[in-house]
């Protein structure tokens, strides 16, 4: 899940928090992996993105999700928000 809020348009670029709880993905392994994910689909897609704060949060089964599949659905929401 993805969670935006908007920032003031003249100030400063979009910003990135994850919250990766062990609930969702219990080693420690996973949760580095999705966040290392998440980080670079952002980094690619900073440039083109309105200066909002971003929140990933996990859900039930993500540790499970394939690098592929999770990169995939990131970029998706990352491109409903330009």
């Amino acid at each position: 899940m993805v969670l935006y809020r908007g920032l003031d348009p003249v100030g400063p670029t979009a910003r990135l928090g994850l919250a990766i709880s062990k609930k969702h993905a219990r080693r420690s392994v996973d949760r580095n992996r999705i966040k290392r994910i998440a980080r670079e689909a952002f980094r690619i897609s900073k440039h083109r993105l309105p200066p909002v704060d971003i929140i990933v949060l996990s859900r039930a089964g993500v540790a499970s999700v394939g690098r592929g599949e999770l990169r995939a659905e990131i970029d998706r929401l990352l491109e409903n928000l330009t």
